[in-house]
């Protein structure tokens, strides 16, 4: 279970601080470059979505580990 919870922090991480730093670049623009804005909080909003995502997302059933028949 610690490694699923390990990659989830590793997808929410970068995809949080690069949704956030594109998040601020849209609303820290002059009015003269309001035309990359739109864009700026469209991919704000994916990684910032998705980032979240990832984290409700259900973690799986453990797996059984296979019963070892070999005599010892």
């Amino acid at each position: 279970m610690s490694l699923n919870r390990t990659a989830k922090g590793i997808v929410l991480v970068p995809t949080l601080l690069l949704g956030g730093a594109f998040l601020s670049a849209a609303l820290w623009t002059d009015d003269g470059l309001q035309t990359n804005r739109p864009l700026a909080l469209g991919i704000a909003a994916v990684l910032l979505a998705g980032g979240l995502l990832t984290q409700l997302l259900p973690e799986g059933k453990p797996e059984a580990e296979p019963e070892d028949s070999s005599p010892r």
